[in-house]
Formats: structure tokens, sequence, C-alpha cells
């Protein structure tokens, strides 16, 4: 007894929340990775291999989702929770574990609570094409300043105390964080017909979309007269599916962009969800809109700076061209299926179908591809060419059109 008193004494005091390693340390650079305009950070928890989580604006919690990973932890389980989020369930039910260490690079957290997924029902890494364990995001948002860079894909941590506002780091815009979650107001939209109407929307680092209006509800925000049937994503909840149509104008102070891509959910997979959180908010901007921008988040202080980066501010917002919905499946994540045609599409007039496999893509083998290079390339140029070699039970075939706008 008495020698585990003294052991008790000699260890440091453990600090609670996000913290840098280094003693005199203030700030800290960490690489990501885009996929599916969602950013992909290397994570480690406890002693774990290194993983792959989601940083999500939106996410409040330590989130794992991979079954795999949670099965080689060890859980310290208190109780169950729901969770509710958009898709077509009423809710997602899991367990909170205690006292985990988080490491990040040069920043590290400790006693942290995880909640753990029963059920992986996003299943991202069909959407994106590598293995994600877990969605993370708002206490580091909490904790530090984070600049954002999508063009050099570094993210900086810095410590509040110390971060001073230069006027070559952009535009500044009042942020307000309410529920764990922050949103921009006085953005504005201009629909045909419609004057400029103000907007109250969600910053959602953790959405691929460019923009996504609420129409229920809210009359200034009209569906476009020409939209399209489309699954636009996975909520936490599962299958979100809606609309796809152009908004004429979209205003954030003086950055002002024509013709952009909105998706319009259906309101039993969105609206009903939120409740009062979407009686307060009209939608949200994403990873597509965002990607053009280095953004500065200061929680603290209450704001968002935004510079725009001239090689990607001006790129015009395009949906895909061929009709095509596409996968990766695979133990290995190395094959690419064929999940949904769109009737009359491109593809489905030039023959293929649900379930095929593509084997090779304008003369590239898939296995060396990226489901964002597929993404790219099928929304890439109204009259572009696609061959696509494809594998169909244990035939292989092969199919040949144009791509075509269609939104």
């Amino acid at each position: 007894m008495k020698e585990e008193v003294i052991a008790q004494k000699k260890q440091p005091n453990e600090r609670f929340g996000f913290h840098f390693k280094g003693k005199r340390q203030h700030i800290s650079r960490i690489p990501f990775e885009i996929y599916s305009n969602l950013i992909i950070i290397k994570v480690r928890v406890d002693e774990s291999d290194t993983l792959n989580f989601i940083f999500d604006t939106g996410v409040s919690s330590f989130i794992i989702t991979d079954q795999t990973i949670a099965k080689k932890l060890k859980l310290n389980v208190t109780r169950r929770v729901r969770i509710n989020g958009a898709g077509e369930k009423d809710y997602l039910e899991g367990k909170v574990s205690l006292g985990h260490k988080i490491d990040i690079g040069d920043i590290q957290a400790l006693k942290q609570n995880l909640v753990v997924l029963d059920e992986d029902l996003l299943k991202l890494s069909e959407y994106m094409g590598i293995t994600v364990h877990g969605i993370f995001g708002h206490d580091l948002f909490e904790r530090f300043v984070v600049k954002i860079d999508f063009g050099t894909r570094n993210i900086w941590f810095e410590e509040p105390s110390k971060f001073k506002i230069k006027k070559s780091m952009g535009e500044v815009y009042p942020l307000i964080v309410t529920q764990s979650k922050p949103y921009l107001e006085d953005l504005q939209i201009a629909q045909n017909g419609h004057d400029f109407q103000k907007l109250r929307l969600l910053v959602d680092t953790g959405a691929g979309h460019a923009l996504l209006l609420n129409t229920q509800d809210n009359p200034p925000i009209y569906l476009p007269d020409k939209v399209i049937r489309a699954n636009l994503g996975r909520g936490l909840n599962g299958e979100i599916d809606g609309n796809i149509g152009r908004i004429k104008k979209f205003k954030i102070g003086k950055f002002e962009f024509d013709d952009v891509l909105a998706s319009f959910p259906d309101s039993l997979a969105f609206s009903v969800k939120f409740g009062e959180e979407t009686s307060n908010r009209q939608g949200s901007i994403g990873g597509e809109f965002l990607r053009r921008f280095v953004l500065t988040f200061n929680y603290q202080k209450g704001y968002l700076i935004m510079k725009p980066l001239k090689s990607k501010y001006r790129e015009t917002f395009e949906h895909d061209m061929s009709g095509l919905e596409v996968r990766v499946k695979g133990d290995n994540l190395d094959k690419f299926g064929i999940t949904f045609v769109t009737p009359g599409s491109q593809a489905d007039l030039a023959g293929l179908q649900e379930n095929d496999e593509i084997i090779f893509i304008n003369n590239k083998h898939a296995k060396t591809q990226t489901i964002n290079d597929i993404y790219r390339l099928l929304s890439k140029k109204e009259g572009t060419d696609i061959e696509i070699f494809y594998r169909r039970g244990p035939a292989l075939n092969f199919a040949y059109f144009k791509l075509k706008r269609i939104i």
C-alpha cells in the first residue's frame, strides 16, 4: 500500500481537454486529405494505429463509426445514447465510453469520452474510397483558433490568446455558435423572379454539398423550376434523398457566386429531424463551397475569416453528368460498383446497369483511380467522352457516351 501511494504522488498532473504537447508551443500545423469534399485528419485513440477521422464543425461528440476499431479499444462503457441526425431512420444507437487519450499530431487530449455507434449506417468508406473510422470536430474548434487552408491542405491550430487578425487573412464575418454548431447570418440568395433573401446557414465541413436549403416553413426559399431527383448523401441516420437545382445568385458579404448548385432535402429525411433547430436556420454551406477559401474559425471571439483561393474561387459548380452513382466496394476498397443509374441518363442509354463493376474508365484501370478521380471525371465538362469497360457477372462489356449537363 505504501508503494502505491508513492507511485501515485510521482504521477504528473494530467490535463483535461485538448492541449499542445510542447510546453512553449502555441501553434501546430497538421496536414489533411480531401475525399468527396470532406476533410480527413489522422488520429490516434489510446494506443491505436493511425485512424482516419472526418473533421466536422457540426459534430459535438467524438464518434467511432468503425466497429472493427471499436472492438480493439478498451472501452469503459457507462451508458447508452440515442443520436438524432439527418437520414431515414429515427435515431442512431450507441454507447459512451470514458477516459480515452486522443493524439492529433502535436495536440493531445486526455480523459475524453467516446461515442461508439452500434452500427455504421454512414458507410462513409464506400463514398470516400478510404477506410473512415470516425467523426469529430467541435472540441478542437472550441479550444483553438482553427485555420483550414484548402490550397495547401494544412490546418493550423493556434492558442486564441496568441492570435491576431491581419488584413491579409481575408474578410471577417460574425460567427454565431449555438448548440455546438457554427452559423453565418445575413447570407443572401436570389432566385428567378424573387429579390435577395437573407438566410442563416450552418457552416458544415462535414457535408460534401455546396449549398443545402430547407424549403419547409421557409417562404423565402423556393424549389427551382428545374430540378432533378437525387441521393444527396448520408446523414448520421442514413440516406438523404431530395432534389438538386440551381440558385441564381448566392452572396456572403463581398463574395458573390452565380448558378450555385443547391440541394433540397426531403422533409422526412431532414426537416422533421431537427425540430426547433431547423426553424432557426435555413440550411447549410458545405465542402464544395468552402474548399474555395482559406477559412479561419475563432469560436471564442465569434468570427470567421474567409480568403478566396485564386485557383478555386471561380470554378463553376457542376453535378454528375453521366447519371451514375458509384461506390467503392470490396474488403480492400479497391473495386468500383455502380449502385444506381438514372433512367434516361447518358449512362442508362449506353447500357450500364446497377451492380456493374467498372474495370477501366477512359483507358485507366479502376484500381489506379480514387473515387474522387471518378467523381471529377463524370462532372468534368459537357461533351467529354467517357469509355467504360465493365464486368457484369462473368462477362466483360464496353460502354461509350458523352457527358451531358442535366441541371
